[in-house]
C-alpha cells in the first residue's frame, strides 16, 4: 500500500507536467531499465554500429527524455538506495551460497563436503546499555533486573532497568549511564576492528594447525582457512562481523588435507577469538587492550543432518547486512563535523560517540579518524573475502555486463545482418538524480508499486 504524501503545488505541476509530455512512456521504460533507482546517474552519448559492408545502425540520447539516458548509481547502502542496495545484496549471495554450497560461479559442489562454520564475534562491552533479552521459556524478559540490593552507580543514575523493551524501543543501545559509558574504548575499538579481524584469523591458522599437530608451515602445507566476512553495527554503534570460515586443501577447493571436521573448525574458532589481543595507544598515555566480547556464536554449516544451518540460510543472513551502514543512527554518507551535529535528528548517545571520535582524531596515533566520524570511527570495509573463498563482486557484475552487451550485439546482428561489427561509442556525465521533485515523487512510487509487485508474485508462488 502506497503511503498518502502531501505534495506541494510546484511537486503537482512537475508531476502533470512530466506525465503529460509525449514521451513520458520512454521515460518510465528508463526508469525500469535503471531498476527505479532513488539517484540514477545521467548519462549523454551515443553508440554506432558498423557492418563489413558499410551499413551503420547507431543510437543516441538525443532522442531520449531530456536528452540522456539513465543507469544504476550501483550504492549498497539501504538508506540511500533501496533498488541498487537490493541488488547488491544479490550478487553478495551469489558469492557467499556459491563459497557454501558450490556448483556456480566455478565453485566446485565437493565443497559441499569441506568443513564450514557460521561465526560471529561481537565487541566487548563498554558500559551498560539497554537491550532485549529473552528468558528460558524463550518468551521477552527484563532488561537488566536488579540482584539483591541495588546500588546506583557513581553519577547516582539506576545500573538497573526493569523495562521489558520492544523492538522498536528507542532506548535500545542507549547507556544507562552516558557518564560510565567508555566512549574513548568504544570508537578506539572501531577504529581498530579490521586490524582485529587480521589478527584473529592469523591466530585461527596457528590453533588450527596446534589441534592437527602441525607446525605452522607444515599446515598452510595441508590446508588453507578461507572465508567471508561482513560487518555490522550493533543498536549502540558498535561493529561486529558474520563470517563464513571454511577450510580447503592447499590447491584451489580441493580437500583439506587434515582431519579436521566442522566441530573442529568451530572449537578453533571460539578458541582464537578469546585468545586476540591488540594493545593501541590512547590520548592519555595509556594503553588500551582491546578484544573480541565474549558473546561469541559459531554453527556448523554443510553439516549433513546435524548441520545446524543449511548453506542458502547462512547466505541470505549474511547477505541482508552487506547492505547495511551508519545511516540508522541519523548519519548520512556524507561526513560530519560537531559544528554540524546540531543539524542532525541523532540520540545523546551517537552525538557523544561522534564528538568522541572527533576529539580522538586529534591525537597523532588516530589521524585520519576524523574523517570517518560519519561512520563512528569504522574504517573497513563492510563487505571481505579471502582470495580463494569464491568468486568475486566484479566477476558477478562481469557476467551482468557481459550478458546485456550480448543483448545489445545480437540487436544490432538482426538489424545488420553481418557478424562483422564494430562498435563506436562516446559518453560523458550529464548528472545524478532526477531533474525536478515531481521525477523524484514519481519515480519513487514507481518503485513502491514494483516492489509491491514483485512482493505479490513470491506470495503467490
Amino acid at each position: 500500500m502506497i503511503p498518502r504524501v502531501e505534495l506541494s503545488p510546484q511537486v503537482v505541476k512537475e508531476i502533470v507536467h512530466r506525465a503529460g509530455r509525449p514521451d513520458f512512456e520512454r521515460w518510465s521504460e528508463q526508469l525500469h531499465s535503471c531498476g527505479y533507482c532513488s539517484r540514477p546517474v545521467r548519462l549523454r552519448g551515443r553508440v554506432a554500429y558498423h557492418s563489413a559492408d558499410g551499413r551503420r545502425v547507431g543510437y543516441s540520447t538525443d532522442g531520449e527524455p531530456d536528452r540522456v539516458l539513465m543507469i544504476r548509481c550501483g550504492n549498497r547502502r539501504a538508506a540511500v538506495c533501496p533498488s541498487c542496495s537490493y541488488e547488491y545484496a544479490g550478487d553478495m549471495w551469489q558469492l557467499l551460497y556459491a563459497g557454501a554450497a558450490g556448483g556456480r560461479k566455478g565453485v566446485p559442489e565437493s565443497i559441499r563436503s569441506h568443513p564450514l562454520v557460521f561465526a560471529t564475534l561481537t565487541a566487548p562491552g563498554f558500559g551498560p546499555v539497554h537491550t532485549t533479552r529473552a528468558d528460558r521459556t524463550g518468551g521477552h524478559a527484563r532488561c537488566r533486573p536488579a540482584h539483591g540490593t541495588p546500588r546506583p552507580c557513581p553519577h547516582g543514575r539506576p545500573t538497573w532497568c526493569t523495562a521489558i523493551h520492544g523492538e522498536d524501543d528507542p532506548r535500545l543501545g542507549q547507556p544507562l549511564c552516558p557518564d560510565c559509558y567508555d566512549y574513548p574504548a568504544h570508537i578506539a575499538f572501531n577504529w581498530h576492528a579490521p586490524e582485529l579481524w587480521r589478527r584473529f584469523t592469523i591466530t585461527l591458522r596457528r590453533t588450527l594447525a596446534q589441534q592437527a599437530g602441525l607446525t605452522a608451515k607444515q599446515f598452510s602445507q595441508r590446508c588453507r582457512v578461507s572465508f567471508v566476512k561482513v560487518a555490522e553495527f550493533q543498536r549502540r554503534g558498535v561493529v561486529h562481523f558474520h563470517g563464513l570460515i571454511r577450510l580447503d586443501g592447499p590447491g584451489d577447493f580441493d580437500l583439506p588435507q587434515i582431519d579436521l571436521d566442522s566441530a573442529a573448525l568451530a572449537q578453533a574458532i571460539r578458541q582464537a577469538a578469546s585468545h586476540v589481543r591488540l594493545t593501541v595507544e590512547m590520548p592519555d598515555g595509556s594503553g588500551l587492550v582491546l578484544r573480541f566480547g565474549a558473546q561469541l556464536d559459531t554453527q556448523t554449516v554443510n553439516g549433513g543432518t546435524t548441520g545446524q544451518l543449511t548453506p542458502e540460510h547462512a547466505a541470505r543472513y549474511i547477505a541482508k547486512y552487506a547492505t547495511k551502514s551508519a545511516e540508522d543512527f541519523g548519519l548520512g554518507e556524507r561526513r560530519v563535523t560537531p559544528e554540524t551535529l546540531p543539524l542532525l535528528n541523532v540520540t545523546d548517545h551517537v552525538d557523544r560517540l561522534v564528538r568522541t571520535a572527533w576529539h580522538l582524531g586529534e591525537h597523532p596515533a588516530y589521524e585520519g579518524l576524523q574523517r570517518w566520524v560519519h561512520m563512528l570511527g569504522f574504517r573497513g570495509h563492510f563487505a571481505s573475502k579471502s582470495r580463494h573463498y569464491s568468486t568475486t563482486l566484479g566477476a558477478i557484475r562481469s557476467e551482468r555486463r557481459t550478458y546485456r552487451q550480448r543483448q545489445a550485439a545480437e540487436h544490432s546482428h538482426e538489424l545488420l545482418d553481418n557478424k562483422t561489427t564494430l562498435v563506436v561509442s562516446h559518453w560523458e556525465l550529464s548528472g545524478v538524480g532526477y531533474l525536478t521533485r515531481g521525477d523524484t515523487t514519481l519515480a519513487h512510487s514507481a518503485a513502491v508499486r514494483a516492489r509491491e509487485r514483485r512482493q505479490a508474485a513470491r506470495d503467490a508462488a
